[in-house]
C-alpha cells in the first residue's frame, strides 16, 4: 500500500486546515490508517486513528474535541479535519498504515506498529 498525505500549509492559531491522505494499491476498506505528525526536535507521535470498517477511531489527548478523521472508501482517502489549531500543532504529518493491516486500538498508537509511510506535509501554525 502507498500513502502520499497533502493539505499543510501556514494558519494562525485558532485556525483550520483539513490533511488528506491518498491511499493507493490496495481497498482503503482492508486498512487501518493512522495519522502521526514530528514536530522538530521530538519523537514522532500518534494523533488520530480510524479502523478499516471506519467505526473505530483513536485520538490522542491533545487533539480530542479539535481533531476529527474521517475516510472515503469510494475515494480511497482518509482526511483528518484540524480546527482550533495551536502553535504547539506544528509539525510534519505524516499517515501511516499497520504492518498488520486491519490493526487498530482505542488506547494506544505507537509508531512501531506501521509499516507502511507515506511523506509528510508540513502544517505551520503562526500566534
Amino acid at each position: 500500500v502507498q500513502l502520499q498525505a497533502s493539505g499543510g500549509g501556514l494558519v494562525q492559531a485558532g485556525g483550520s486546515l483539513s490533511l488528506s491522505c491518498a491511499v493507493s494499491g490496495s481497498s482503503l476498506d482492508r486498512y487501518t490508517i493512522a495519522w502521526f505528525r514530528q514536530a522538530a526536535g521530538k519523537e514522532r507521535e500518534g494523533v488520530s486513528s480510524i479502523n478499516h470498517i471506519g467505526d473505530r477511531t483513536y485520538y490522542a489527548e491533545s487533539v480530542k474535541g479539535r481533531f476529527t478523521i474521517s475516510k472515503d472508501n469510494a475515494k480511497n482517502a482518509v482526511y483528518l479535519q484540524m480546527n482550533n489549531l495551536k502553535v504547539e500543532d506544528t509539525a510534519l504529518y505524516y499517515c501511516a498504515a499497520p504492518k498488520l493491516p486491519t490493526y487498530h486500538s482505542r488506547y494506544v498508537l505507537s509508531p512501531a506498529d506501521f509499516g507502511s509511510w507515506g511523506r509528510g506535509t508540513l502544517v505551520t501554525v503562526s500566534s
